[in-house]
């Protein structure tokens, strides 16, 4: 009888469930199992009312929760019954104004069906640059508001033609209350800028831009989340000339591509990259290059990967589809500043850089670069958590007693917002090395504020005491007497950023290997094993110091720190008689003025991070040049490994809370292979971990840092950990370097207030 009999519910659906087609998805499904009711966006999410046959609403209820749209996440669904009203129709109500928890999605590639629509003579979309639908499209980059409405978004300045407005607001279409549709009468348009910052007319700008690229020039294209600068990919003279102009000498460059199969014949790709490269994401993957002579060598000199990436709007593809090979795709900024998302910066700061600017006047809101993502042992890394991804959303279920703001870090930096039940790390913000870069950070700061109405009860920071974030922290405290200020190790929050993403409240062995970080004791760490829970840590091991020879100077320039691991282990008269490249490439006067240097420890901060000491090994393999970009050291070291199949490991001791290295220093001295040091050293620093984890059995191993982007180090660890059947944890939705270190922050805020008021 209860199964035949009417009832109604109301359904309170939180998650990322605006702007996925959830709304026209429980419209069919209540027209399916003829229910009455209705389905609205509000603060939280999404709320439906459904009356009907009891059967037919556990129906409706059961779908719900199995056949989602693609696009969305459910985090909580609410169920509540009430007083049947007799409703017999089903309707779609606007979306009410109230406060805000929903959540934003990321802005999505172009969708299968959208692409053979703007393939289709016949459709009236063919060939459109801003096709989209609910499946696909911008989202965040061109939000300024939630709820996500159109008229919260830059493209409210486009009024809808009556064929779009048709589709918009048709429940049955698959462009109902999608945000950004337009079409060619009613869209934005593509516009074609020289040097000159004049527009210059064309019938066909895209085939402009075309001809620019054949000619060898680069210039710039208005994506998503911000400008690429684009040339050839083919072409040599093209990349050298882009680098030249760029300042950016060796940095690997990425590589987008028009289809899949062209991606493969430059590069080996396993079934994870291909599934990364071909989702809806659309991220860029760092895969193995195969020996080829298709792209330009300089794309990524020196090492055996490459990162790849398809088109993903419709204007890139219809770009490289009319161009007809690869282009680079860098983002367009300079040195130490944010990606550029209007066609006035991109004349003002790159007019030497490109030849000409193919951009449009749909408004990029909020900046958004490109993820970068691998695979190790089909486990994904993410390197920068941006377009796709970002922002990324945690559900916490115990909720947060505070409205908790966590800074981040100085490098890679991401800021997370803890409210509620949620958790929201930021898209990667950058580098915070210029004034630029801190106004985008101050920028997005003030975009999560608004779009969920958010003022920070607490603040977390690093204790870094140059960090711009912290200071920044600082002074927000003291000018807001209301907000509680916390300041958090660097390594701990490493390790509680792990911690966050398996929702972990336990304790845990946690390996924390990176460059650097400001250490308890006011020195620099980076080789850190902590004992640690979401309460408090132990430094258990770390790496023996060493000594950064001119400060600054030691990370840019290896030699420094491969001269100073000599100092440690040999007199000044014996390393003067050394026949080595890294002693030859300093005069004697040079060799004795770091002696006196280190000796006194002058300008020489001591430093525990198992990064320099990459670039130390690196500069005892010969290795003396300048460094073109952060991590070089380690990307060419873990290609040489591969070229060795050694599977010894060079001496160290484990001397109390010392990873003492010396002896490891005179071995390497000793080998006539650098591919044979590079592969022993990273063999050396998986021995540490699993034999200090030996001594903690029962303790489920973490690894963060950014040494862990190291491929060989990485999957041979998981080959080891799972051969054992070792409980271990490493990052696979947030990044393993510091653009996680504000969701490690906020994790520890927010258990500590939830502990104090139990």
């Amino acid at each position: 009888m209860e199964s035949t009999s009417n009832k109604r519910v109301k359904v309170s659906i939180s998650g990322i469930v605006q702007g996925v087609g959830f709304r026209p998805f429980i419209y069919q499904l209540a027209h399916r199992y003829a229910l009455g009711g209705y389905v609205n966006n509000d603060g939280s999410g999404v709320v439906v009312e459904v009356e009907g046959m009891s059967r037919s609403i556990d129906s409706f209820l059961e779908r719900l929760n199995s056949e989602p749209p693609p696009l969305a996440q459910i985090h909580s669904i609410v169920t509540e019954h009430l007083e049947v009203k007799g409703e017999k129709e089903f309707k779609i109500l606007e979306s009410s104004q109230s406060h805000i928890s929903t959540l934003l999605l990321s802005d999505i590639a172009l969708c299968s069906e959208c692409l053979a629509e703007m393939r289709d003579p016949k459709n009236r979309r063919y060939r459109y640059p801003f096709i989209n639908c609910t499946n696909c499209g911008p989202r965040y980059t061109i939000t300024k508001a939630l709820p996500y409405d159109r008229v919260n978004t830059s493209m409210a300045e486009f009024e809808m033609c009556d064929a779009c407005r048709a589709e918009y607001q048709d429940p049955n279409s698959r462009r109902y209350h999608a945000q950004p549709i337009s079409c060619y009468d009613c869209g934005p348009k593509l516009k074609l800028l020289r040097s000159s910052s004049n527009e210059v007319s064309y019938d066909d700008v895209i085939q402009k831009a075309v001809e620019l690229l054949d000619a060898g020039h680069s210039i710039a294209l208005k994506g998503l989340g911000g400008f690429h600068i684009i040339c050839d990919a083919t072409n040599e003279r093209a990349v050298a000339s882009l680098r030249y102009n760029k300042h950016r000498p060796t940095k690997p460059l990425a590589v987008m591509f028009d289809t899949i199969e062209s991606i493969k014949r430059i590069a080996h790709l396993s079934q994870k990259d291909e599934e990364l490269l071909c989702s809806a994401e659309s991220p860029i993957v760092t895969v193995e290059k195969k020996v080829s002579d298709t792209l330009a060598k300089s794309i990524a000199p020196n090492i055996d990967k490459i990162g790849v990436f398809l088109a993903y709007t419709p204007l890139h593809i219809l770009l490289l589809e009319a161009f007809g090979k690869a282009v680079v795709a860098t983002s367009a900024n300079i040195s130490d500043e944010p990606i550029i998302t209007d066609e006035a910066e991109v004349e003002k700061k790159l007019s030497l850089v490109v030849e000409a600017t193919l951009t449009h006047n749909r408004e990029i809101v909020n900046a958004s670069d490109d993820t970068v993502m691998m695979n190790i042992d089909d486990k994904r890394l993410f390197l920068r958590l941006a377009r796709g991804y970002g922002p990324k959303s945690f559900y916490n279920r115990e909720g947060s007693q505070k409205r908790i703001l966590a800074v981040g870090a100085n490098q890679k930096n991401t800021i997370t917002l803890a409210f509620e039940n949620n958790m929201i790390l930021s898209p990667h913000i950058g580098d915070l090395n210029s004034l630029e870069a801190f106004d985008y950070f101050k920028r997005t700061l003030e975009l999560f504020k608004k779009l969920y109405s958010f003022e920070p009860d607490v603040i977390v920071c690093d204790k870094h005491p140059r960090y711009e974030t912290r200071l920044w922290a600082k002074e927000y405290a003291e000018s807001h007497s209301s907000v509680e200020l916390i300041e958090l190790q660097h390594h701990y929050a490493h390790a509680l950023s792990v911690m966050a993403e398996y929702a972990l409240d336990e304790r845990v062995l946690a390996f924390c290997f990176d460059g650097t970080g400001y250490g308890d004791d006011g020195s620099l760490w980076g080789g850190e094993v902590l004992l640690a829970s979401t309460k408090e840590y132990e430094r258990i091991y770390h790496l023996q110091e060493l000594y950064l020879l001119g400060g600054e100077k030691a990370v840019r320039e290896p030699r420094r720190v491969g001269l100073s691991l000599l100092f440690d282990s040999f007199s000044l008269d014996e390393i003067m008689q050394m026949d080595i490249a890294l002693v030859k490439s300093f005069t004697k006067e040079e060799l004795s003025t770091l002696h006196t240097m280190f000796q006194r420890k002058i300008n020489s901060p001591k430093s525990s991070s198992i990064g320099r000491l990459f670039d130390g090994v690196y500069a005892l393999s010969g290795f003396v040049e300048e460094l073109g970009y952060e991590g070089e050291s380690g990307l060419i070291m873990e290609r040489l490994s591969r070229e060795s199949d050694s599977q010894e490991r060079y001496s160290y001791t484990l001397d109390g809370s010392k990873i003492e290295y010396k002896m490891m220093v005179r071995e390497i001295l000793q080998e006539s292979s650098v591919a044979r040091v590079a592969k022993k050293f990273i063999n050396t620093i998986k021995a540490i971990i699993l034999d200090i984890s030996k001594d903690y059995p029962h303790l489920p191993v973490v690894l963060s840092g950014g040494v862990f982007q190291n491929s060989v180090l990485v999957d041979a660890l998981i080959k080891e950990f799972d051969a054992s059947g070792r409980r271990y944890y490493i990052q696979s939705q947030t990044p393993i370097n510091d653009g996680s270190i504000s969701l490690g922050q906020a994790y520890y805020a927010v258990k500590k207030f939830n502990r104090e008021s139990n």
